[in-house]
This record gives C-alpha cells, sequence and structure tokens, in this order.
C-alpha cells in the first residue's frame, strides 16, 4: 500500500459544468483539489497555497490564463508550479504555443475521464518544470 499523499491541484476554470467535471476526477483519482472560477483568484490561491499542479483555463472573465501564467512565472512563490493549459481550442502546434507561453503542456476539452487521469499522473512524474522553462 502506498502511503504517499496525493498531490495537491488547483482548477482554474470558469465555467462551473467544467469545473464540477474536474474535480469530480480529481476526487476519483485520489487527489486533492482547490478551485478557483476567476484568473486573479487562481493566483491568489496558488501563492498562498502552493499546489503541486495547476491546471489552467485559458477563456477567463477578467485576467485571461495566458496573463495568469506569466504572473505565475513572475512570482519566486509560483514560478515552478506545473501548469497545465486547459483549453477547447486545440490545434497543431498549440503545445509548442503553450509552452513557449510559460505552460508545461496542455489538456484538450472537452476530456475523458481516463485519459485526464493518465495526464496528470505523467504531468506530475516529468521533470521539475524549471527545467523546461521557457525565456521570457
Amino acid at each position: 500500500m502506498n502511503s504517499k499523499p496525493k498531490a495537491r491541484v488547483l482548477v482554474v476554470e470558469d465555467n462551473p459544468a467544467n469545473l464540477e467535471l474536474f474535480l469530480d476526477i480529481l476526487e476519483m483519482g485520489g487527489y486533492e483539489s482547490l478551485h478557483a472560477t476567476e484568473g486573479a483568484e487562481g493566483i491568489e490561491i496558488a501563492a498562498r497555497e502552493v499546489p503541486d499542479l495547476i491546471l489552467l483555463d485559458i477563456q477567463l472573465p477578467g485576467i485571461d490564463g495566458l496573463s495568469v501564467v506569466k504572473a505565475l512565472r513572475s512570482m519566486p512563490a509560483t514560478r515552478n508550479i506545473k501548469t497545465i493549459a486547459l483549453t477547447a481550442y486545440a490545434m497543431k502546434g498549440d503545445r509548442e504555443m503553450f509552452i513557449e507561453k510559460g505552460f508545461d503542456g496542455y489538456i484538450a476539452k472537452p476530456v475523458a475521464v481516463r485519459g485526464f487521469l493518465e495526464s496528470l499522473k505523467e504531468y506530475l512524474r516529468s521533470p521539475n518544470r524549471s527545467a523546461c522553462r521557457a525565456t521570457d
């Protein structure tokens, strides 16, 4: 039996149905979850709680996901938190674009439960985010 504590994941998502789905999947996977529905709130929670992983919607009211990740990368407490873009706009070249903007990867919406949990495991297992950090 594995006694290692499960990772804490912050979900920043403004769509209530998507947020509920992500939180349910995280609970099913045994993860501890935090959530925010706006970019500024996500930045505040990330700085206070320093989660292991952030799942960040790109289109948010107020501060969008690209601005949120830029803010997270500028603060010492949050600069190395692995941050994954959640987006319905999954086009060829998006992964590279998101990494250039400071993300560690992306997950396309809608998500499949099994694939989503596998993606989380892979992102959490991957090397420290500072090793793949894009320059500003």
